[in-house]
């Protein structure tokens, strides 16, 4: 099994680790890797970027996250081949642009099959008319989030009820930009009901 964790925009691979030690007790065989973007982020010096904001039309940003989906593709397809796992034992989780990342890796075939997308404080960018695989979906939120609203999740939850994908939601009153422990716990059973076996 597989964890991918996708971190944030201004971020990097080590913001999302730690919650490889708390997800293992749930999925004990999986292994957790956290890359960083390949970008700098031009907001955030030491940061990194999966794509661009700078130009934050619907058409940039959904050729932003295509482009980084393709890139994040052959990361995991080294990684699966690395640790010789099948494509139906892999998860990928994101935060905020990592969650827009993973929404469109793992729906949109970049990443084949995946049994998992965990999607925290995301949106999802472009408009699918199809998807390529259909994982087990989680998408939780804050719902005073002041980065990325709230509503961009609720509209992702219904628009993949739209193309017949039931994604489980999450919304927490009194959260900001963040996971909070309920996400977490909600997070640990999703890895460990889609990845048993």
């Amino acid at each position: 099994q597989l964890v991918v964790f996708l971190h944030g925009y201004g971020a990097d691979g080590r913001d999302l680790i730690d919650l490889g030690r708390v997800w293992g007790r749930s999925v004990p065989k999986a292994a957790f890797v956290s890359p960083h973007a390949p970008h700098p982020c031009a907001d955030a010096p030491v940061g990194r970027q999966w794509f661009p904001l700078w130009d934050r039309s619907e058409g940039q940003l959904a050729a932003g996250v295509a482009d980084a989906a393709a890139i994040l593709g052959a990361f995991v397809q080294a990684e699966r081949t690395r640790l010789g796992v099948a494509e139906n034992r892999i998860a990928l989780m994101g935060f905020s642009q990592g969650a827009m990342l993973v929404l469109q890796a793992g729906l949109q075939g970049a990443v084949a099959n995946p049994a998992a997308v965990l999607a925290y404080s995301g949106a999802l960018l472009g408009a699918p008319g199809s998807l390529a695989a259909r994982p087990r979906v989680l998408i939780a939120h804050g719902m005073q989030d002041g980065v990325v609203p709230v509503q961009a999740s609720i509209v992702a939850a219904a628009r993949l009820a739209g193309l017949g994908l039931q994604a489980e939601t999450l919304f927490r009153e009194g959260l900001d930009h963040g996971i909070d422990e309920a996400g977490i716990l909600a997070g640990g059973r999703v890895l460990a009901e889609a990845l048993a076996g």
